[in-house]
């Protein structure tokens, strides 16, 4: 698990750490969040159906951004603890973006105590090797945001900046 970090503008609140683990597979990935901290101060969307939806990351939610290793182009997939998920393609930094085509997602969180986890396996054609970003979004009750990331670029959290992308994956 890698260890993602607070944007410096945040304001600590409840969640004290969070991590997060991305594995290639034949089919495309499995991805792992983890939040610890006191979950039950936070924003946690209540479970749903297993469905495409935009805007899950207006509240707490996990964001994956692959794109090949050279390339323009990148792929943004969205993960909610409902269970619902968006998947989106770039052409380039906030240029182009369309619905991705996935062959599924499926999505699982499971919190108790001091404890969130979310995994997901994604099956979508995913280019190889990658630079990657693992980021989180996690909501307050009073609808403030935390904006958690491997690594920001300089000024407002970005996180579609190729800063963030500071993951290199590669299937064997």
């Amino acid at each position: 698990m890698q260890p993602l970090m607070l944007h410096q503008t945040c304001d600590l609140g409840p969640i004290r750490a969070v991590t997060a683990s991305i594995a290639p597979t034949s089919a495309g990935c499995e991805a792992e969040f983890r939040l610890d901290g006191r979950v039950d101060g936070i924003v946690i969307p209540k479970p749903a159906a297993s469905v495409r939806e935009d805007n899950l990351w207006k509240t707490t939610c996990f964001e994956i951004f692959w794109q090949p290793i050279g390339g323009t182009f990148y792929r943004e997939f969205n993960l909610s603890p409902s269970g619902k998920w968006a998947c989106y393609d770039f052409d380039s930094f906030r240029e182009g973006m369309r619905d991705a085509p996935v062959e599924a997602i499926a999505v699982s969180c499971s919190h108790s105590g001091d404890e969130l986890v979310l995994k997901a396996s994604i099956a979508a054609e995913l280019p190889d090797p990658a630079q990657v970003a693992l980021n989180a979004i996690v909501e307050h009750p009073d609808g403030g945001l935390q904006f958690w990331a491997l690594a920001f670029p300089p000024g407002k959290p970005e996180f579609h900046s190729e800063a963030c992308r500071q993951m290199i994956v590669e299937r064997d």
